[in-house]
């Protein structure tokens, strides 16, 4: 399909949220079997409810505008869910801290393509006065930067040390 208004592109980009969050929570879920630090598989479990929260409203919002939520497959989500396999869960990692911080890193490039993504679309909702799901892709946002920060604190208090020992 060509795209041919800014409606068509903020409904194209929805679906690529969909499609990215699809495909992180697969590699997240790994990465917290693969994590050890206790502080770091907490936050992996809540990034999963995070991931999850966030199909269901990107979802609803699709649904709304009368498309399919499957209708677009995120390759930059594909590229990054190939680095942190290569990265952090099939890496030949010997130290468990080394790996902790190879699990942030490739999660923390998922979580940061999610801002992209999440930040475009609600800019595209405020422009197309769609202010109600301006408001849910907002929240979406918001929780998404709060776990980034959260991963913030775990690697510089605890992970990192540990993998620089």
């Amino acid at each position: 399909m060509a795209i041919t208004t800014l409606r068509e592109l903020y409904i194209d980009q929805l679906q690529d949220i969909y499609s990215a969050n699809r495909q992180s929570l697969e590699a997240t879920k790994k990465m917290r079997d693969k994590a050890s630090e206790s502080d770091l598989k907490a936050a992996l479990d809540d990034g999963l409810k995070g991931i999850e929260d966030g199909m269901k409203q990107v979802k609803a919002l699709i649904e709304g505008h009368d498309a399919d939520p499957t209708g677009e497959h995120c390759k930059g989500m594909e590229g990054l869910v190939k680095e942190a396999n290569a990265h952090a869960i099939d890496a030949n990692i010997d130290d468990k801290d080394v790996r902790d911080a190879s699990i942030i890193t490739q999660y923390q490039r998922m979580v940061h393509y999610g801002i992209a993504g999440y930040g475009t679309a609600q800019a595209f909702a405020k422009r197309l006065g769609l202010n109600d799901d301006a408001a849910t892709i907002g929240k979406c946002l918001d929780e998404t930067y709060d776990g980034d920060t959260r991963m913030n604190k775990i690697a510089r208090r605890e992970v990192n040390p540990a993998a620089a020992a």
